[in-house]
């Protein structure tokens, strides 16, 4: 039986993580199991759980990014490797945790020949940089790259309006969720001649 397997209550309704791993610097795996919900009430709850995972947690990403002499998104800078659609794609990916419910500045700002990754962001001591390896361009000769990145908390996601930023400025499409991923299943057990059910819930949690 599958509640004797993981040992999970079948009287007190109770919570327990039974799976937890790193499966890298920024990406967290947690599986838990809550029980023991009467017939039909568990799928209720998943799917309430599920959605407040997905959109009602906070969370921080880069929202623009003005990069020093470059006035349109497909320009092209000699000595620079990626164009500056790529960039803002790494620049999306970046993981970040912030401690302000207020914008914030970082900075790039760095000299060529170089592999640029977010080691090279310097922001506020409430901007924290999850790995420092992530990877945002590479510039193959001596040129500089000056970088200046918005950086905000805030729930769910947001794609950005281009018209609403001047010339210069590039939005980035932010995705502020910590959690990307949420899933749960139900299984029925008999238990003093009813059937009750457990609730396994699954979620891949960027290290925020």
């Amino acid at each position: 039986m599958i509640q004797d397997e993981i040992k999970v209550s079948t009287q007190t309704l109770q919570w327990k993580c039974i799976e937890s791993k790193i499966e890298s610097k920024r990406l967290l795996y947690s599986r838990f199991a809550i029980s023991p919900f009467r017939k039909g009430q568990a799928n209720t709850v998943g799917i309430a759980m599920r959605r407040a995972l997905l959109n009602e947690i906070e969370g921080a990403s880069i929202t623009y990014a003005k990069i020093k002499k470059v006035k349109h998104e497909y320009s092209t800078i000699i000595g620079l490797q990626e164009s500056i659609h790529d960039i803002l794609i790494n620049l999306k990916e970046i993981v970040l945790k912030s401690e302000s419910f207020e914008p914030q500045k970082a900075y790039i700002s760095v000299l060529g020949p170089k592999k640029i990754t977010a080691q090279d962001i310097k922001g506020p001591c409430c901007i924290k940089i999850i790995d420092n390896t992530q990877y945002i361009a590479t510039l193959t000769k001596e040129i500089s790259l000056e970088i200046e990145l918005n950086i905000e908390k805030d729930r769910g996601y947001r794609i950005e309006n281009l018209q609403k930023y001047q010339e210069g400025l590039f939005p980035v499409d932010a995705v502020f969720m910590p959690i990307r991923n949420a899933n749960y299943s139900v299984h029925s057990f008999e238990s003093e001649k009813k059937i009750k059910e457990i609730l396994f819930l699954k979620s891949g949690l960027m290290e925020v």
